[in-house]
């Protein structure tokens, strides 16, 4: 393995986070040169010799028990959410990854009959990178109007939404709070990496972020996360003004993997009559034809 691996780097990462006062330390040592606290001092906490710990970190241990993480879980004052993060990484480092490439994600009928049954509300699916795997009418008026309607039906042209908030000008501009938006699907993204270290894919799309995007590099190198489950955002759509919508992020039980996003608004508010509008304009703009519909027709 080159480097730290992904497991290093979140421990490097929380630990420049931390202060020796947050943790009931006296700050008596010589002046610091870099940001956090010490690996000897992280070390002392966790109750584990500096030297092991520092190879943990360089990635050059891949053993831990649950006992030494749970030490360490708890010397760097992590949340149950980023506690279960490091476990995952644990866990890959014990593992020799084979490097697969993955083949495409495609949605099941049930998850195909579930983003019809919400058809009055803008929703979508997104796979566990992000791509878009399906919108229905509403939602791609809403999110994503200037693309091609029906491009999640193939995997060669397939939207991703992290590429979109942070490459794309149209959907940068669409979230009045675009650095909370792009926050917490940065912290989303590192929940899915943790989960596939292995995936070429994955690894793809955090490069080419990488090389293309410094806000979304220093975002990455923050090393916080959090899931993304339910957060409002006001957008300010070209064709219908200000809409405020919750994004509530649902889990689809026949696909773990994948997550259907529905966009809600409070009954009888200026956003709902927003929604109302837009959907008055896309249906007289195209024929009621949602993606899911096009993508069962193809297949009969």
């Amino acid at each position: 393995m080159d480097g730290p691996g992904p497991l290093g780097d979140f421990l490097q990462a929380r630990r420049a986070l931390l202060r020796p006062e947050d943790v009931g330390l006296r700050d008596l040592g010589p002046r610091r040169r870099v940001a956090g606290l010490r690996r000897e001092e992280l070390a002392q906490l966790a109750g584990v010799s500096v030297s092991y710990y520092t190879r943990l970190e360089q990635g050059l241990s891949r053993g831990a028990s649950a006992e030494v993480l749970d030490a360490i879980a708890r010397a760097l004052l992590l949340a149950d959410h980023e506690r279960e993060h490091l476990d995952r990484l644990a866990d890959a480092a014990r593992r020799m990854p084979r490097v697969r490439r993955p083949r495409p994600e495609k949605l099941a009928d049930e998850t195909r009959d579930l983003l019809r049954a919400v058809n009055g509300v803008p929703a979508m699916v997104l796979g566990r990178r992000t791509d878009v795997l399906a919108w229905n009418t509403l939602g791609h008026a809403l999110l994503a109007g200037h693309l091609d309607f029906l491009s999640p039906d193939d995997p060669a042209r397939r939207p991703n939404m992290s590429r979109m908030l942070f490459l794309d000008p149209h959907c940068r501009e669409l979230y009045a709070d675009w650095k909370r938006k792009v926050c917490a699907v940065v912290g989303n993204l590192r929940i899915a990496v943790g989960r596939h270290p292995e995936d070429p894919l994955l690894a793809e799309l955090i490069g080419e972020l990488t090389m293309k995007s410094p806000e979304f590099v220093a975002l990455w190198r923050d090393h916080r996360v959090a899931p993304c489950d339910a957060a409002s955002y006001e957008l300010h759509h070209p064709l219908v003004g200000t809409v405020t919508v919750t994004q509530q992020t649902l889990s689809i039980a026949r696909s773990p993997e994948q997550v259907l996003i529905a966009c809600t608004t409070p009954t009888n508010s200026p956003s709902e009559e927003a929604l109302a509008l837009l959907r008055q304009m896309r249906g007289s703009r195209a024929p009621h034809m949602d993606s899911v519909g096009v993508a069962e027709r193809m297949s009969r």
